[in-house]
């Protein structure tokens, strides 16, 4: 590990602390899980800086991009429990049974479908609906103007209806 690796993550890092959240997050990493994801790519970085093959800026992003990509799909496969399923176990009292496994169809199809929409969709439009953020809130936290996250959530729904 060289110093000048060092310094450099150190100052990336600094200059843009909320870089591995956002990288994260468009990685679909949920909001309330972005931080610790952040977290454990910036560690994930500092102990593969031995790795690291060149310190030119572009190079630097690139690999600490790979590393928040990687950790994003640890994180996923750690959590990989069918989201369907543990909807299913919350429905409250049993009642119909064929009405209760309808509903579980329903929100599971439901699921995939969100899970199948490209990033750049998936994250405003979540982050509208289960965060309750405005567009002007999701476009600061990604880095958007406001009419491209009202743009990418008007075309997550229509994906969604079709």
């Amino acid at each position: 590990m060289t110093i000048d690796a060092e310094t450099r993550l150190r100052a990336m890092l600094r200059e843009e602390p909320q870089r591995l959240r956002r990288r994260s997050i468009s990685l679909g990493v949920p909001l309330d899980e972005a931080d610790d994801a952040a977290q454990i790519a910036a560690l994930r970085a500092w102990r593969s800086l031995g790795h690291l093959q060149s310190t030119e800026p572009g190079a630097m992003c690139a690999w600490i991009d790979s590393i928040a990509r990687r950790t994003a799909i640890d994180l996923h496969r750690a959590r990989r429990d069918d989201s369907g399923e543990v909807l299913c176990d919350r429905l409250e009292a049993p009642g119909d049974l064929e009405a209760e496994a309808a509903t579980c169809e329903r929100l599971s199809a439901v699921l995939r479908a969100i899970r199948d929409l490209p990033d750049e969709l998936r994250v405003p439009l979540t982050m509208s609906i289960v965060d309750e953020k405005s567009a002007p809130q999701i476009a600061e936290e990604l880095g958007l103007s406001a009419a491209a996250v009202r743009q990418r959530i008007a075309r997550a729904r229509k994906a969604l209806r079709t």
